[in-house]
């Protein structure tokens, strides 16, 4: 469900992916992805990394002024691993050597329409994606997503946020989809330390 993401998003996403998850017992998927996470932090090391963002493109989300992320790693990212509806860190497709953070708002498969009657439809090619800014106050070139630049590779993605820190006092989860939320849960358990947090940010 969609209800709690920004409506730039809504308009986007056409389709919607399916929840697997519903087969299985909600306790059995906790302790699964919970085993699963406490294995790869032994064997492959930490499943996250800190991330400064600067601007007011992800506000309210991240914060007017940026806020620092908790940004879980994404390695090879693609449409069973990120989903429509995430907060996600970003090659800057202009600028290959910086980061952005945008939500993702549609994948491979999705049909693209737009208000202007002048721009056609299109379909979402394999391995692209869109995403967008949630601040919906910003025009769309100053948001600096998807409406600007186009389509963006998924291999572009190399991590989800799941925890922003506005300031020491103003911190918490990120709203995103309902898929990720489970799957990064035991993440959060066993890696978030807003003092970590606290440390690294800078007014």
């Amino acid at each position: 469900m969609l209800h709690n993401i920004p409506s730039l998003l809504r308009v986007a996403c056409i389709t919607s992916n399916v929840d697997n998850s519903e087969t299985y017992g909600r306790s059995e998927v906790m302790d699964s992805d919970r085993l699963d996470t406490i294995l790869k932090t032994i064997f492959v090391g930490r499943l996250t990394f800190l991330h400064r963002n600067k601007g007011e493109e992800m506000a309210p989300t991240v914060g007017t002024h940026g806020g620092t992320l908790l940004v879980r790693k994404i390695p090879d990212a693609n449409p069973m691993r990120v989903y429509v509806g995430d907060v996600v860190v970003l090659k800057d497709p202009m600028n290959s050597d910086k980061y952005l953070v945008r939500r993702l708002a549609a994948v491979e498969g999705y049909e693209m329409a737009s208000a202007d009657e002048n721009d056609e439809p299109f379909v979402l090619e394999k391995d692209q994606c869109w995403v967008l800014a949630d601040n919906e106050n910003l025009k769309p070139k100053e948001a600096y997503d998807s409406r600007t630049f186009g389509p963006v590779t998924m291999s572009d993605i190399v991590g989800r946020v799941i925890y922003c820190l506005r300031n020491a006092v103003d911190h918490g989860p990120v709203n995103n989809s309902r898929y990720s939320a489970s799957q990064d849960s035991p993440v959060l358990a066993m890696e978030l330390d807003v003092d970590e947090m606290a440390k690294n940010h800078k007014e």
